[in-house]
């Protein structure tokens, strides 16, 4: 078994199409982008992410929180300061993010296209 792999009490419990779900929605993306820099406030990642409710954002966070893939942090100030940042796995997974952003900003236009043309040959 590789450091990659789960324990053997997890195998069944996580598959690949649960893990590319969670990591591939739309504002997991978003969060995971949005937090590569370092580490950064909720109301940041608020304005970073363009349409995203409060709640959407708190339960995406959980999640990814959950799968270890974001670190809270709780400053003692007051108010307390919480801010997000990623672990080393996710940074690993902005990489492949970044190469995908990068070919649906290349391809967003060839891909409007498609759709036109096979709109109109359905009509």
């Amino acid at each position: 078994m590789s450091s990659h792999d789960p324990p053997a009490a997890a195998c069944g419990s996580c598959s690949v199409e649960e893990v590319i779900d969670r990591v591939g929605s739309k504002w997991s993306v978003g969060i995971l982008l949005a937090a590569a820099d370092g580490p950064i406030r909720f109301s940041g990642l608020e304005r970073a992410i363009p349409g995203i409710s409060r709640r959407m954002l708190t339960l995406t966070l959980r999640n990814l929180e959950r799968d270890g893939l974001v670190v809270r942090t709780i400053h003692p100030t007051v108010p307390p300061r919480v801010e997000y940042s990623l672990t080393p796995m996710a940074l690993e997974l902005r990489a492949a993010l970044v190469a995908l952003a990068g070919w649906a900003r290349r391809y967003r236009g060839d891909i409007a296209a498609a759709r036109v043309r096979y709109d109109e040959r359905r009509d």
